[in-house]
């Protein structure tokens, strides 16, 4: 934003304070901010809520997208080596057999034989409970997959379980999206959907619920060149985050310890942001081997290998996965956003969003709602401009408090429509992250928005 044109009136921002309070955020800051704003709330809140599920409200749903799309823009519509799908969400429970989720995704599980209440085992220090220091139970394994039933009669022949993630839905359609988009070695396969797992101490707000979403490619390469594009895709995805506005002080790289990789992987990074909660995983990038594709091919006894034409033999390709979670993505770029300032000695919380992932991308603002001229020409602007973008109308408050509202929800530009305006048809517009303004045509209005959204 270098090149703004010459500043009208601005308002009085304490712009060194704006970039060094990139604040002290607490969970707490950010639960309430998403309540008060409609960005999150607690799912079926009326009834006392549901433990750890949330529900995304008007501009929570907004940002969320926004994510999503940034993420399908970046991987699909950039590359020339990835391919999109969205599998179902019920499965063949022989999937989950081939996968060894039936047989092995557990977690060690004991309950306090005083609260009732019930914890990992691995998450504990001690043998008694952190709530109420009574006497736990023995260890026992509990399988995270929610299990349901397909048809009316409730019997093991009918048993299915919702999708712990989404990788295999793409492994089983690997020679579908092979055979039908006529790939070759290497591509990709992307995927945004919904998983659950029963965790048993989920929390932290939206990070760890038992219902998420999920942003997971798998790309498929020739044995032998799987380190090689290993490290380029925990590069690609650690530059992803740096693109849409998260600051590089906030995140890492931490690989798995041989104790932490899976049987099937040959490594394992994470790439981890430094949340209220302290660093935790915002995405993995794992070599899975050819683990995935062999086993489906033993259970299903279809033939899941590729041939090469160039050396003339079959092999199952290796599987390098990133799997980043959208829920975890959208707080991630909600908390790094957050920031406090001054404006004209009066405290300002607003959220510094990327525009690409604002949930509003700019406002249309009446300075005068008696004045039918100046409402109709407001009027028309964001009517033009909704065609195009989500851009909201408001005229019920006084100019500063509507700057502020924006602000907070991290929308871009305010346009200010004025008694001026319907006489040189020029409108103010404003930039939110250092409040200056600008003078320009109406005409001009969509131009400029879409060459700085598209930058």
């Amino acid at each position: 934003m270098a090149d703004r044109q010459e500043l009208t009136d601005g308002e009085e921002v304490n712009t060194e304070q704006a970039s060094s309070e990139a604040a002290e955020v607490t969970m707490d800051r950010i639960v309430s901010l998403c309540k008060r704003r409609g960005l999150i709330f607690p799912s079926s809140e009326i009834y006392g809520g549901l433990g750890s599920t949330w529900d995304y409200g008007p501009l929570g749903v907004e940002l969320k997208n926004n994510v999503k799309r940034a993420w399908w823009q970046s991987v699909v519509y950039e590359r020339d080596d990835m391919e999109g799908l969205d599998a179902a969400i019920l499965m063949h429970p022989r999937v989950w057999e081939a996968s060894g989720h039936v047989e092995s995704f557990t977690d060690p599980l004991v309950d306090c034989k005083e609260c009732k209440k019930r914890f990992r085992a691995d998450h504990l220090e001690g043998d008694r409970c952190p709530e109420c220091n009574g006497e736990l139970t023995e260890a026992r394994q509990f399988n995270l997959m929610f299990k349901t039933y397909i048809g009316p009669v409730e019997e093991s022949a009918a048993i299915v379980y919702l999708r712990p993630e989404t990788a295999q839905g793409i492994f089983v359609n690997f020679e579908n999206v092979r055979e039908s988009m006529r790939r070759k070695l290497p591509f990709g396969i992307a995927q945004i959907g919904k998983s659950f797992r029963n965790e048993i101490t989920p929390g932290n707000f939206t990070f760890r619920t038992r219902e998420f979403e999920q942003m997971e490619i798998e790309y498929f390469v020739k044995p032998g060149e799987d380190e090689k594009w290993f490290e380029y895709w925990v590069r690609e995805r650690f530059n992803w985050y740096t693109r849409y506005g998260i600051r590089a002080a906030n995140l890492r790289l931490r690989p798995h310890g041989r104790d932490e990789l899976a049987h099937y992987a040959r490594g394992c990074q994470d790439i981890e942001y430094l949340f209220p909660i302290g660093w935790s995983e915002l995405e993995g990038i794992a070599n899975r081997t050819d683990y995935d594709l062999r086993r489906h091919s033993e259970f299903s006894k279809k033939d899941l290998t590729y041939f090469d034409e160039q050396e003339k033999r079959r092999y199952l390709p290796y599987v390098i996965e990133p799997s980043a979670g959208a829920d975890r993505g959208a707080l991630a770029f909600l908390v790094d956003a957050y920031r406090e300032d001054v404006v004209k000695g009066e405290p300002r919380v607003w959220l510094q969003l990327h525009p690409a992932l604002a949930p509003v991308k700019a406002a249309v603002l009446p300075l005068l709602r008696n004045r039918p001229e100046v409402v109709s020409m407001a009027r028309n602007l964001h009517a033009g401009l909704r065609r195009k973008w989500k851009v909201v109308y408001n005229d019920t408050a006084g100019i500063g408090k509507l700057y502020r509202r924006q602000d907070e929800v991290g929308t871009p530009w305010c346009i200010t429509v004025d008694v001026q305006s319907t006489q040189d048809r020029q409108v103010t517009v404003r930039w939110r992250d250092t409040t200056e303004q600008v003078r320009i045509a109406l005409d001009q209005v969509e131009r400029y928005l879409a060459e700085r959204l598209d930058a």
